[in-house]
């Protein structure tokens, strides 16, 4: 029996909502056998982060070659990368290791506003690691970091799109959540030829820890069983509103989406 395997390179958060733990919460919903190499140990909790603790160089990259050496993920995706020393490893390793279908979740900001990428980090991942991803997956913040551009509607949620995929990166979807003057959220992805929107009610809560993490990870999953970069992004999309729809109620702060959710609903229960 073969199954499918996917790799998450970002940062763990004790919390269990984001980064490593959340990525492999959803790899396993959506049945993908998940790895990890964990580039930072950040302290948080729903109501912050305490601290950031980046993994050494040498225990990063001895991760990735310990991961190359026995394994053949069909599918890789990066989150918490911190900075541009990290960054030029990650290039490095998936090309030695010729990996395929490149999730680039470029993790900026967290929930609370602590910086979870280094300044000088942002032109590395634009120039060493973007090239390489089938698709790149920044909320409205982080494309505004991404393209230097300010993003206020949908229009230029498309031009940001459009020029993320210029910059290397196959595919584009600029997440709408951040913008909060509508009912309704929509998702822009871009395949470099024509825009697909993804539109989902909004939902009014705070318990939103990890929404980021959880859908690109659910697209990596979906990507390593095989499914178009479409078929895999509309997939990802319920699984986050089922996540956020049911929520869990956990901590006094920016609580964990539901990753139990999208599955308990395709089975009937409640």
């Amino acid at each position: 029996m073969s199954i499918a395997q996917a790799l998450t390179i970002a940062g763990s958060d004790n919390g269990g909502g984001a980064g490593i733990q959340a990525d492999l919460k959803t790899f396993q919903e959506l049945g993908v056998y998940g790895m990890t190499v964990i580039t930072a140990i950040a302290a948080q909790n729903t109501t912050g982060v305490q601290g950031v603790f980046p993994i050494s160089y040498e225990g990063i990259a001895q991760q990735l070659d310990s991961t190359g050496d026995d394994f053949q993920p069909t599918s890789v995706k990066t989150g918490m990368l911190y900075s541009a020393q990290i960054i030029r490893l990650v290039a490095e390793k998936w090309q030695q290791y010729s990996w395929s279908n490149l999730v680039i979740d470029p993790v900026m900001v967290a929930k609370g506003g602590a910086p979870l990428l280094q300044q000088e980090a942002v032109q590395a991942l634009i120039t060493e690691l973007l090239p390489h991803a089938l698709i790149t997956t920044p909320n409205i913040p982080e494309a505004e970091l991404l393209t230097k551009m300010s993003i206020m509607n949908l229009s230029q949620r498309e031009e940001a799109a459009k020029r993320i995929v210029q910059m290397g990166s196959t595919y584009a979807l600029v997440k709408g959540g951040h913008d909060e003057g509508s009912g309704m959220i929509v998702d822009v992805l871009y395949d470099g030829q024509s825009f697909h929107y993804l539109e989902n009610v909004r939902v009014v809560t705070r318990h939103t820890h990890g929404t980021g993490c959880t859908y690109s990870a659910a697209i990596t999953a979906e990507l390593a069983k095989g499914s178009s970069v479409l078929a895999a992004v509309t997939t990802a999309r319920a699984f986050i509103q089922a996540a956020i729809e049911d929520e869990l109620g956990i901590g006094a702060g920016h609580g964990p989406t539901n990753h139990f959710a999208y599955q308990r609903r395709l089975r009937g229960e409640q």
